[in-house]
C-alpha cells in the first residue's frame, strides 16, 4: 500500500536529505549495504531473545532503506544496477529477520509454532516475485494492504510487545497471502485486456506488406513469361 500510493510522493520529499548525503560522500549502495549489515545485527538479537535490541536495529535497517531511493535520485545516479542490488538485499533482509524469529520461537514455543515466520517469507516472497514477474511482462503489480514496508512496521509492534509476537505473526500471514491475490488478480485483469498495437508497430507492419506487394508481382510476371 506504502510502494503502490505513498511511496514517490515520499521519496520526492526526501530529496533534499538525499542530496545532503550525497554530498558527505555516501551513495545508494553504502546505505542498502549498510541497511544488510543492520538486518544481520537484527536477526542475531531477535533469535537469541533480545527483541526490544532487535526492535532497535530493525529501526535503522529501515531507515537505509528509505533513504538509499533519495540519494540515488539526488546524486543522478540510479541505474537498473542499483535498483536490482536494493531489490536483491531487501530480500535477503526479509530472510534474515524473519528466520531470526523462527529461531527465537523454536527455543521458546512449543510446538511447530516456529514455522510460522517461515511462512510468512514464503508470502513475501510470492509477492515480490509476482512485482517482478509482472514487470518483465510489462504489467503493473504495485500496492496491496500488505507490502514491505507495511510489513516491517507490523514486525516492529510485534517486538515491541512480545506476548503479541505470535499474533501479529498470523495477521502477517493473513494479510501478505491477500496481498498476493490482490496483485494475482490486478495482473490477471490486466493481462485478459485486449492488447492493442502501438501505432508505430502497425504503420511499420503496413510498410512492409506495401514494400512487398510490388515483387510478388515481378515474380509472378517472370513466370508467365517463362
Amino acid at each position: 500500500m506504502f510502494d503502490g500510493r505513498w511511496r514517490s510522493n515520499f521519496e520526492k520529499g526526501l530529496r533534499p536529505v538525499g542530496g545532503q548525503l550525497r554530498r558527505t560522500g555516501i551513495t545508494a549502495n553504502h546505505l542498502t549495504t549498510t541497511g544488510l549489515v543492520m538486518a544481520v545485527g537484527a536477526s542475531i538479537a531477535i533469535a537469541n531473545g533480545a527483541l526490544r535490541a532487535g526492535l532497535l536495529l530493525l529501526v535503522l535497517t529501515a531507515l537505509p532503506d528509505v533513504l538509499d531511493g533519495a540519494v540515488a535520485k539526488a546524486s543522478g545516479t540510479a541505474s537498473p544496477r542499483g535498483a536490482f542490488f536494493d531489490s536483491t538485499v531487501d530480500r535477503v533482509s526479509d530472510a534474515l529477520l524473519l528466520g531470526g524469529v523462527a529461531w527465537y520461537l523454536a527455543s521458546t514455543q512449543p510446538g511447530r509454532i516456529a514455522v510460522l515466520p517461515l511462512a510468512v517469507l514464503a508470502a513475501s516472497m510470492l509477492v515480490s516475485y509476482e512485482r517482478a514477474r509482472a514487470e518483465s511482462l510489462g504489467f503493473d503489480a504495485r500496492g496491496g494492504l500488505m507490502e514491505r514496508a507495511e510489513r516491517i512496521v507490523v514486525l516492529a509492534f510485534g517486538l515491541l510487545f512480545e506476548s503479541l509476537l505470535v499474533p501479529v505473526l498470523w495477521v502477517m500471514l493473513a494479510l501478505t497471502l491477500f496481498t498476493a491475490l490482490q496483485r494475482f488478480a490486478k495482473v490477471w485483469r490486466q493481462a485478459s485486456a485486449p492488447q492493442v498495437q502501438p501505432l508505430s508497430a502497425r504503420w511499420r507492419s503496413r510498410r512492409i506488406a506495401r514494400a512487398s506487394r510490388p515483387r510478388r508481382r515481378r515474380t509472378l510476371a517472370y513466370r508467365r513469361r517463362s
